[in-house]
């Protein structure tokens, strides 16, 4: 096997594909590093506990993982069509010339999306555009988010923040407030405090911030509309973009309520929290000609 290589583990009943990303040795031989594909996991293992998996044996999680996303996207693109139908009234222009006719448009929220894995940021980007979501995404490792990220936000000038990445308890752990015991939660609360020193206003901008276990206490307290993980479970690397886009398209007049936030997230209320949040989405008039 070689880095690039698509595996399971045996010992976990080949439940969730990795990417091998690097190979290490150590005493005990060859130590494989691995990536997950669909959920942010990293992780490590010996030879002879991997299996290469192939179109035809993909994971059943991972196949419910691609209906899931499927299902998602294709229901949020549907009811797009309705989108804050019931908190408005129809906008129409009177003209002779175009009776009955809609004219106003729509501005959904903007989003700065901050991720410390390149992998899972091309993969979020993706959706962003298949959902019709603005977002510049940016490859920075957590350490150094909290020194980049105000200056960032001075320059994109965003609705909606996401600081993620990768994240985990330490093996063993009892403590599950104590941010020593968590790889990068430290990074993840350190950059959201930054932010709302800089803008503490939770409705002018949001914030989504955590990986996979992160410590979702602390993070809400730092000042994040949303976190992960409640239950300090695996999230999946798209969960952010559904928690955006939520936000992004409901009116700012309407306060969204926290579960159909959660609702839209692949890992779902396990995985996702927050809390009550002001929408993004503002409606013009009239629509322009030219554009």
């Amino acid at each position: 096997m070689q880095v690039g290589d698509i595996v399971a583990r045996k010992s976990y009943n080949k439940d969730i594909t990795f990417k091998i990303v690097d190979l290490q040795e150590t005493e005990k031989g060859t130590v494989y590093i691995l990536k997950g594909i669909n959920l942010r996991i990293i992780a490590d293992s010996l030879a002879e506990d991997l299996e290469i998996v192939t179109k035809d044996n993909v994971g059943e999680i991972d196949k419910l993982f691609d209906r899931k996303i499927n299902t998602s996207i294709k229901k949020v693109l549907t009811s797009r069509l309705n989108v804050n139908k019931k908190y408005r009234s129809p906008i129409i222009d009177k003209n002779k010339d175009s009776k009955n006719k809609e004219v106003a448009f729509g501005r959904p929220g903007k989003v700065l999306h901050i991720d410390a894995d390149s992998g899972y940021m091309n993969a979020c980007l993706k959706v962003y555009k298949q959902l019709s979501i603005e977002a510049v995404g940016q490859v920075i490792p957590e350490k150094d988010q909290s020194s980049s990220v105000v200056e960032l936000i001075k320059s994109v000038r965003p609705d909606i923040v996401v600081i993620t990445g990768h994240d985990g308890m330490v093996k063993g752990a009892k403590d599950f407030l104590d941010l020593e015991n968590y790889k990068n939660s430290k990074y993840f609360v350190d950059t959201v405090a930054e932010i709302r020193t800089y803008q503490p206003s939770y409705d002018d901008l949001v914030i989504f911030a955590g990986a996979c276990q992160s410590c979702y206490e602390a993070i809400l307290d730092a000042g994040a509309n949303f976190a992960s993980s409640p239950n300090r479970v695996l999230i999946h690397c798209l969960d952010p973009v559904f928690v955006c886009e939520k936000i992004a398209y409901t009116n700012f007049e309407k306060i969204v309520p926290i579960q159909e936030v959660i609702e839209n997230t692949i890992t779902g209320l396990k995985g996702i929290g927050g809390l009550q949040t002001r929408g993004k989405y503002r409606e013009g008039f009239p629509k322009s000609l030219y554009a």
